[in-house]
């Protein structure tokens, strides 16, 4: 199988071990999974179902942010308790999820599950140098780390401008510089708290899921992924600090999904251009939504219009009226696209071919997730 990988830039092999450590970052649980989440859920759920047909076993953690800025925010702007809005919401997800036919997880830690493992975290940080304490919060010190920057390849002026549009506080006047991000921070009155040496507070976002890998999977991850968005900061700084605290490689492999647009934008709860998986899912089969966002390549940004479910309709209505034959040669053809960097769109163009022909494409669906 080849793989992008996006510290590498470019297209390399991924031969791992017979079980295969994933780690994928999960929701920040505040509202309902988008067309967006969704494809990138179901793009990994590809590479795990690929991976198991390969022969290996796949311990894919995914974690739930329930500590989190965006979660706070929301749940003062309802009026009800962090925790319970992060229930509510992660069990809508699940649903999505199970809809969609995104197969289960090893496991789905939530950051508040982790904080006796982050305060562990944060203290090896300090003690191997790489950390500071500052006006009641502690900060990573990117300028004791040689090679932050290598995971985005970023300049300096693209990671300042990503950090402050991404929760970075720049400015803050407490760092020694302005990439440093904060580990440990004070809490607001009406967010939780936790005590610890440096003080009373809460993590910051990125030490969350460091922290749960390492408790989860161990020091050294095969593949990490999530949204292209996620390149910066929260990987970088993960990685960052993640190796300064064990001193061993963090990510063998790095994987990002590209960004879903809807009227010319990113979709984002911010501008609110979404389209959510479970309003699609009253009206379509579950089957044609995975369709819907399978036929676009992972790496690639894509529009999501009023095209996209009638159009995966018809191919599932052709797909299921085909049934001569036991459907081997699409299932090899869609094989090679998918050990091909995940190439689903050449799959489809395969597996429609044979479909037109009147063969089965039953098996060739089911790797991708598709049941006919």
């Amino acid at each position: 199988m080849k793989l992008y990988d996006t510290a590498k830039k470019r297209v390399v092999d991924f031969a791992p071990e017979k079980q295969v450590l994933m780690y994928t970052c999960g929701i920040t649980p505040y509202d309902a999974t988008h067309i967006g989440h969704a494809f990138t859920f179901v793009s990994y759920d590809l590479l795990q179902r690929r991976l198991i047909d390969l022969g290996h076993t796949v311990k894919c953690v995914r974690n739930v942010t329930d500590v989190d800025d965006p979660l706070f925010a929301k749940a003062r702007e309802l009026g009800v308790h962090y925790l319970d809005l992060a229930a509510g919401e992660e069990a809508r997800f699940n649903a999505d999820m199970k809809a969609l036919n995104v197969l289960d997880v090893f496991s789905t830690p939530r950051a508040s599950s982790a904080i006796s493992d982050i305060r562990g975290f944060i203290g090896m940080v300090l003690d191997r140098g790489y950390a500071y304490q500052a006006g009641q919060s502690v900060y990573f010190d990117v300028t004791k780390f040689n090679s932050f920057g290598s995971v985005s390849n970023y300049d300096n002026e693209t990671m300042l401008r990503f950090a402050a549009e991404r929760g970075g506080h720049i400015e803050d006047p407490h760092k020694r510089n302005q990439l440093d991000f904060v580990l440990w921070q004070p809490s607001a009155a009406d967010e939780p708290s936790w005590d610890t040496m440096w003080g009373p507070g809460r993590p910051g976002w990125h030490v969350e899921c460091s922290a749960l890998a390492l408790r989860e999977l161990g020091t050294t991850i095969d593949l990490h992924g999530g949204g292209s968005d996620l390149i910066f900061p929260h990987h970088e700084c993960e990685r960052a600090q993640s190796e300064a605290a064990t001193g061993e490689l963090f990510v063998k492999h790095w994987m990002h999904v590209a960004m879903v647009f809807m009227d010319g934008s990113k979709m984002s709860k911010s501008l609110g251009n979404l389209e959510f998986v479970d309003r699609l899912r009253k009206e379509h089969d579950a089957r044609a939504i995975r369709l819907a966002l399978i036929a676009n390549h992972y790496r690639r940004e894509w529009e999501w219009d009023s095209t996209a479910m009638p159009s995966a309709h018809e191919r599932l209505k052709l797909w299921s009226q085909a049934s001569a034959g036991d459907g081997s040669a699409a299932l090899e053809e869609t094989r090679k696209a998918l050990d091909d960097d995940l190439n689903v769109p050449m799959a489809i163009v395969a597996i429609d071919d044979a479909a037109k022909r009147g063969q089965s494409v039953a098996r060739a669906a089911q790797l991708l997730g598709v049941e006919i």
